[in-house]
């Protein structure tokens, strides 16, 4: 699900699911914009996203790799 889709939607439930996506990823050490990208795509494992950083992976490699 893309970002406008989700504004689409527009439900507090996919809104708080977004935010709690949001926060675990810059918590995991993305960087906010990285972050909003990464947490819009629903599609996206936050697990492997996440686990990317805690092994070592730069961000921006972890982005290319989940998306």
């Amino acid at each position: 699900m893309s970002t406008t889709e989700l504004e689409q939607t527009g439900s507090p439930e996919v809104e708080a699911v977004f935010r709690w996506r949001f926060e675990e990823l810059v918590r995991a050490g993305y960087e906010p914009g990285c972050a909003l990208i990464v947490a819009s795509h629903v599609d996206v494992d936050l697990h492997d996203a996440t686990r990317l950083l805690a092994r070592g992976c730069p961000h921006e490699t972890a982005m290319r790799i989940i998306l």
